[in-house]
């Protein structure tokens, strides 16, 4: 029976591990948290990601390794490559957690980005302001997520409160400043590339965020043919440059009808839900089907979908499992200001019969503003 070992134990090994069983697969995950939610599906060695020993008894108890998140070490994963076989590619992982090598990587395969200068220093990030323009964003090159790690500058006069914010980090993590989008819309096109090469992707989705975090998701999004085929054009780019083997997501903005990279996601992705019960294969099952070597699934969408994030605590489940096409995923976490503890998929057959379903439950539970972007979005069609 083969072991699959996830370096991380969050929400996504935990789903991974769910997918996983119809396959026959065991997991293992390794985690530095005493009670990662993934262990409540899957044995866990803890240890932390540096851990030498750690990562040498993994090594041992697993046939495969994969990640649930980017920000385990990449030297680490490197190590682990040598002695079992780790996809994505350490060096994906390398990649993404670097905005600047990210970004140049992106520019250097055609892919559109918004202007951006590497700032090392408090004179530096003057110089990039000079450069980039504002309004831009000062961000951290490593770590950040969810919004976190990031300072807008509406004018060159906030490159103090910028530098305050953030500059202490300058040495640790580094910075980069991006030219601020005037976007119109935010999407993602999350991919899958098998060992052989194949790669597929699933229908283009839309994003809404709440304070950096994803608050909800549509797919198919409502675009039109070329700009689906231009995202996975620039996904197909990304994945046969690094070698990629596995599941990531590329989150764009659609600025006047061209798609401009923000960044990308060396794992399974939260914008990636909704293909659990809105996709003929879902993420999880492909990914899994990917690092092993096995034939991937279709990625076709199955009517329309719209994935809800539960942030700090859980709302009431019954109002999404009166639905007929109403499901429910709790992680299995405590309750958190700011932390991910399960979502909802809601899907239907057509447009309005989705955007009704969305009423009723944002109506139920109080969260009318969360829905009513997404409706508009379907009541456009």
């Amino acid at each position: 029976m083969t072991t699959v070992g996830i370096l991380g134990g969050g929400q996504l090994a935990r789903m991974m591990a769910l997918a996983g069983a119809p396959l026959g697969l065991r997991f293992l995950v390794l985690d530095a948290a005493e009670d990662p939610c993934a262990a409540q599906c899957a044995p866990l060695l803890r240890a932390d990601y540096r851990d030498a020993g750690g990562l040498a008894e993994f090594a041992g108890r697993v046939d495969v390794a994969t990640f649930d998140f980017e920000n385990v070490p990449a030297d680490s994963a490197q190590w682990l490559a040598a002695k079992v076989p780790v996809f994505p590619d350490p060096r994906a992982l390398a990649v993404a957690q670097d905005r600047l090598a990210e970004k140049t990587l992106f520019r250097d395969l055609g892919i559109p980005v918004p202007d951006f200068a590497a700032v090392a220093d408090r004179a530096g990030l003057d110089a990039a302001i000079a450069a980039v323009g504002t309004p831009s964003i000062l961000k951290t090159r490593r770590l950040g997520y969810d919004g976190k790690g990031q300072f807008r500058l509406k004018s060159p006069a906030d490159a103090g409160a910028a530098w305050d914010a953030l500059g202490a980090q300058a040495a640790s993590v580094g910075l980069i400043l991006e030219a601020f989008v005037p976007f119109q819309r935010e999407v993602s096109v999350v991919a899958v590339r098998g060992r052989d090469g194949e790669l597929r992707a699933w229908p283009l989705t839309e994003n809404w965020h709440d304070h950096g975090i994803l608050a909800a998701s549509l797919a198919p999004a409502v675009v039109g043919a070329a700009l689906q085929e231009t995202a996975l054009a620039h996904a197909r780019r990304i994945a046969e440059a690094l070698d990629y083997v596995g599941v990531f997501a590329l989150e764009l903005f659609l600025c006047d009808g061209v798609l401009v990279a923000n960044e990308m996601a060396p794992r399974v992705h939260n914008s990636g839900h909704w293909t659990i019960e809105g996709a003929v294969t879902s993420q999880f099952h492909n990914h899994l089907r990917a690092v092993l070597g096995l034939p991937l699934g279709d990625t076709a969408a199955i009517g329309r979908s719209c994935m809800l994030n539960w942030i700090g605590e859980l709302p009431d489940a019954a109002p999404v499992l009166t639905e007929a096409g109403g499901y429910w995923h709790d992680y299995g976490k405590s309750a958190r200001e700011g932390r991910k503890v399960g979502h909802a998929t809601l899907r239907a057959d057509d447009d309005a019969s989705l955007a009704t379903m969305l009423e009723r439950v944002g109506r139920a539970l109080g969260r009318e503003a969360q829905v009513a972007p997404v409706i508009q979005r379907l009541t456009e069609v």
